[in-house]
């Protein structure tokens, strides 16, 4: 990769930039901020201010022959992600990048009830968050078919890492599910995942699709008590359904809401991934030997 681009150069796109800077490859990072842009250019990245909202600032985007990670979510609401179009219809003929890197995420499969999840599973999206994601991985299929630009596709489980530990809702007391009733949840560090995105631009062929977990599911109360533990908070309250329904975010609640056990078979072998950490105890020790166990 002589050439990269990231669409979204935050938290993961930063670690992905380091990546391929170590490699003494040009990066370009899209953002929206001059704030972002300082920090960008500290790293050695080349900041692009840019909103995938307002297609007029997406011109001239330095694409052509490039590898480009699409790590932006979509917007807020709806079932579609218009970005992933907006940025598409951005770049003329001719400008075409070499391949797209697109970083979308398990919750397009919906609730398997616990069942394991394969890239063969059939998506069925069960809130509008999983349904814009599918929506974006299909538009980036279709424009890649007519554009002839492989297209590459990780469907990514919950990133943990330093700076989204769950520390203010440990601190706060915030309640979580009683672990009889809390579904299995997947989850990925987000160095591990950063590595999985360079390995795909280097070993994903067009039509790819990656499952992108450390292969051992936990549910989200387990997650949160070892967090408190190896923090030395208490461990939250258990609460039934019915409090949560009450007391949590409509989102924490979607997480709730489905099971999965996902197979990541196919991104250890054909991306030769080796993790760095294997599972959530290995990742937590990390952290905390590091002193980066912050929220």
């Amino acid at each position: 990769m002589n050439n990269v681009l990231i669409i979204g150069c935050g938290y993961i796109g930063k670690r992905v930039a380091g990546l391929v800077l170590a490699d003494k490859a040009s990066v370009y990072g899209l953002i929206r901020s001059q704030e972002s842009a300082a920090e960008l250019e500290a790293l050695g990245v080349r900041p692009i201010v840019a909103n995938l909202d307002d297609p007029a600032t997406l011109q001239g985007l330095p694409t052509q022959g490039a590898t480009v990670f699409y790590l932006a979510p979509p917007p807020g609401g709806g079932n579609s992600d218009p970005r992933v179009r907006n940025f598409c219809a951005a770049i003329p003929p001719g400008e075409e990048p070499e391949k797209v890197i697109y970083m979308s995420t398990s919750g397009v499969y919906g609730d398997s009830g616990g069942e394991l999840v394969t890239e063969e599973t059939p998506p069925n999206p069960q809130t509008s968050r999983g349904n814009r994601r599918l929506d974006a991985e299909s538009a980036f299929r279709e424009w890649g078919r007519g554009r002839n630009v492989a297209v590459v596709i990780l469907r990514v489980t919950g990133i943990y890492g330093p700076g989204r530990f769950p520390v203010s809702q440990l601190a706060s007391g915030q309640p979580v599910l009683e672990e009889r009733l809390a579904p299995l949840t997947n989850r990925i560090h987000a160095d591990d995942l950063a590595r999985v995105c360079l390995a795909a631009a280097e070993k994903g062929e067009d039509g790819d699709l990656f499952n992108v977990s450390d292969g051992h599911p936990t549910t989200m109360t387990h997650y949160f008590d070892a967090v408190a533990d190896l923090l030395g908070y208490p461990r939250p309250r258990q609460v039934s359904m019915e409090e949560a329904r009450r007391v949590m975010s409509p989102l924490m609640l979607s997480y709730m809401s489905e099971a999965r056990r996902l197979d990541n078979s196919r991104m250890l072998e054909k991306l030769g991934i080796e993790l760095l950490y294997p599972d959530l105890e290995a990742g937590l020790k990390a952290e905390r030997k590091r002193g980066r166990l912050e929220g």
